[in-house]
């Protein structure tokens, strides 16, 4: 397929908001201006005539730092206990790959659009996509070798989302080197073959936003061995890198019984990493592997509800973050899409642990709700290598604006405001996401919701009826 429609023309615009979160903390009467590049120019206090957008209470939008799209239309059909009576992820994955393997190009590029779309009007303003589908069924390539990812291209420049392409180095079926097989097919590469798929990303990447990134994603320490670590190193530059690392506890036994080290503890020791990296969950590690990664200048990408949908455990957010680590936020498999839930049980799941309350937080910002979303906020955006994360002068316009006359926001001001969204609401409170300037999502709702969401609408029900 061609990319159809890149448009990315914009106007310079001004955003007037009673209540803005700025990097020097909260300001009253603000107004904003964007310029046709979709970065703030200016930011002055005071009430003006004449302004583009009148809002209440404008904060930086997240970045959903790690998601899995083609999932979100399998959402709720894997919540049947299997004949093991200690179900877990393994389980998951056995109806995952099932669906997977009907999946056309036209469904994932619909599927994409509707996780797209409902990542913006939750609030959020950017994604980073961990795209592991790039064939056919049976393995069979695509007359485009990177087809797959073209079709989440055209799905960004649809929604307008701030978009980070995470393409998937996908090598073994496991850590004892056996070859893919079955449905797994549609994901696996060798190095070659792969730094030729990240190379036509590339020449598609020249006609696409000037705010869209292109990353890696070496999948796991069970899907890539170390010569694949180092050459999606060296295939990326200074982009991106994203894995999944320590998710559930079968998979820190077997690399353990493998390489004789815990996974994060042998990432580590064995490859450099650095502030380029994401490590995905990293939900289970010990006291020396959460300091050292904290230290590493990595981030933690954490996908709350899917870890709690899936068993997998809890983050130690607490000790982490108390150690100068940074987190950022994903929807994962997006069997339910929020960024005020994805928060809220990350910070609910250490009191059940800790049977204490407010705990994500320090002395200097009080508020719980606000030491979770700044850090989610500028993590997230370091994560996949975007410009924003804050409101400042030269940031791109990632912006989310709270209807303050919401009954659950009513009244409120400064860290109550998101307190209140965080702990007792729900993101139906958000009316308006500029992504890098776009202005997406107005009163509420996508600027194309409907024709988005009649598209998923087929899809899903061919699918549904194939399974």
């Amino acid at each position: 397929m061609h990319i159809k429609n890149v448009n990315t023309t914009r106007m310079t615009s001004t955003i007037f908001a009673k209540q803005v979160l700025t990097t020097i903390g909260w300001q009253n009467d603000v107004v904003i201006t964007v310029d046709s590049n979709g970065l703030i120019t200016n930011i002055s206090e005071g009430m003006h005539s004449q302004v583009d957008h009148t809002v209440g209470i404008l904060l930086p939008a997240l970045s959903n730092v790690h998601s899995h799209s083609f999932q979100r239309a399998m959402a709720g059909l894997a919540e049947e206990r299997g004949p093991n009576p200690i179900d877990d992820f393994w389980t998951w994955r056995k109806v995952m790959y099932r669906f997977l393997e009907i999946l056309t190009p036209e469904d994932i590029e619909a599927i994409a659009a509707q996780v797209q779309m409902e990542v913006l009007e939750a609030g959020f303003a950017s994604i980073g996509e961990f795209h592991y589908v790039h064939h056919g069924q049976g393995g069979e390539k695509y007359e485009r070798i990177d087809e797959l990812s073209q079709r989440h291209f055209q799905a960004a420049i649809n929604t307008g989302i701030g978009y980070t392409h995470l393409p998937v180095l996908y090598m073994r079926g496991g850590l004892d080197n056996r070859k893919l097989k079955g449905v797994q097919l549609r994901l696996g590469n060798t190095i070659e073959e792969f730094e030729a798929l990240h190379s036509a990303m590339s020449e598609s990447y020249k006609s696409l936003p000037n705010d869209f990134t292109l990353g890696i994603a070496p999948h796991s320490l069970r899907a890539v061995n170390k010569d694949g670590l180092l050459a999606s190193k060296r295939v990326v530059g200074n982009g991106p890198i994203h894995i999944h690392i320590a998710e559930q506890l079968a998979e820190v036994h077997e690399v353990q019984a493998s390489y004789g080290e815990r996974p994060v503890k042998w990432l580590l020791d064995n490859i450099a990493i650095d502030d380029q990296w994401c490590l995905i969950h990293a939900t289970h590690m010990d006291r020396m592997e959460l300091t050292d990664m904290a230290k590493s200048g990595a981030v933690a990408g954490l996908c709350p509800l899917t870890e709690a949908n899936l068993g997998d455990g809890i983050f130690n957010a607490k000790d982490y973050m108390q150690n100068g680590g940074a987190i950022g936020i994903g929807s994962d498999s997006n069997i339910r899409i929020s960024l005020a839930e994805e928060l809220r049980v990350l910070e609910t799941s250490q009191r059940l642990r800790d049977k204490r309350r407010v705990i994500l937080t320090d002395e200097y910002t009080r508020s719980n709700g606000r030491y979770i979303y700044e850090n989610a906020a500028t993590g997230g955006a370091k994560a996949i290598d975007r410009n924003s994360g804050h409101i400042e002068i030269g940031a791109l316009a990632d912006l989310v604006a709270l209807d303050d006359t919401h009954h659950n926001i009513a009244a409120l001001k400064e860290d109550t405001i998101l307190d209140a969204w965080i702990f007792s609401s729900s993101d139906d409170i958000v009316c308006d996401v500029w992504s890098a300037g776009r202005h997406v999502v107005k009163d509420g709702k996508h600027i194309h919701h409907d024709s988005i969401t009649d598209t998923f609408s087929k899809s899903i029900i061919k699918l549904r009826n194939a399974l």
